[in-house]
């Protein structure tokens, strides 16, 4: 991130969370002086913020008078998931021979507090699903894959809001919500190859390929903003 005051950084991360939420919908039009308002800032900052997540494809930008939130795409959500069945096993068998007692702490902290990520718990469910992966991840010791990583999982985090909307996500989860304890479990002891293969089948049959498959299957005149609202 690069904007250069206070309160452009203020407008970045406030508006980047409503997008990754669902709050500001895929293909929604900003109203940009009623959000400059409602976040008590001139619509200076706000731009700045906006020029930020415009360069990051979070936004699509015209001119300032025409700022809308990126649509949500199937082609998109397909290469996330291949990217995350690429990264996120070789970080799980990096974590587990370089783990620390405290970072398996926080790993069982994190545990504690799954729960099934279906439409029924929504962004709770979500939040802590993101938060036990990361607590994995991170063990990892790789700075850069964690960055790789984070960035990753702001993105697809959109998808599985979105999920959440669609048939998938009504689907009970048990097994998914199961395999966290195993992968934890397999971390823990130090069997980075069985972990890695663990994660790889977890995000194949996870919500974020469901969501993927979903949306691939729409009929093509179907837009996906709509499908979303």
């Amino acid at each position: 991130m690069d904007v250069t005051s206070s309160k452009g950084a203020l407008a970045y991360r406030e508006l980047r969370r409503r997008i990754i939420s669902g709050e500001l919908a895929p293909g929604s039009r900003l109203s940009q002086y009623e959000l400059a308002d409602e976040l008590q800032m001139s619509i200076t900052p706000l731009r700045e913020g906006i020029r930020q997540l415009a360069s990051e494809d979070w936004l699509k930008m015209d001119t300032y008078r025409d700022v809308r939130v990126a649509s949500v795409d199937a082609g998109e959500a397909r290469e996330l998931l291949e990217v995350r069945l690429l990264l996120e096993p070789e970080a799980t068998r990096l974590a587990a021979g370089r783990r620390t007692g405290a970072e398996v702490s926080v790993m069982e902290k994190a545990a504690e507090q799954l729960l099934p990520v279906t439409r029924s718990w929504g962004e709770e469910a979500i939040s802590a699903h993101r938060a036990f992966h990361r607590s994995i991840y991170v063990a990892s010791h790789n700075h850069v894959l964690i960055r790789m990583l984070d960035g990753l999982w702001d993105k697809a985090d959109r998808y599985r809001y979105v999920g959440l909307q669609l048939p998938a996500g009504n689907e009970p989860r048990g097994l998914d919500l199961q395999q966290h304890y195993d992968i934890l479990r397999l971390v823990v002891e130090g069997h980075g190859e069985e972990a890695a293969d663990l994660v790889r089948t977890h995000i194949a049959h996870s919500l974020g390929a469901a969501v993927t498959q979903t949306l691939e299957n729409l009929p093509q005149a179907q837009p996906l903003d709509e499908v979303s609202a």
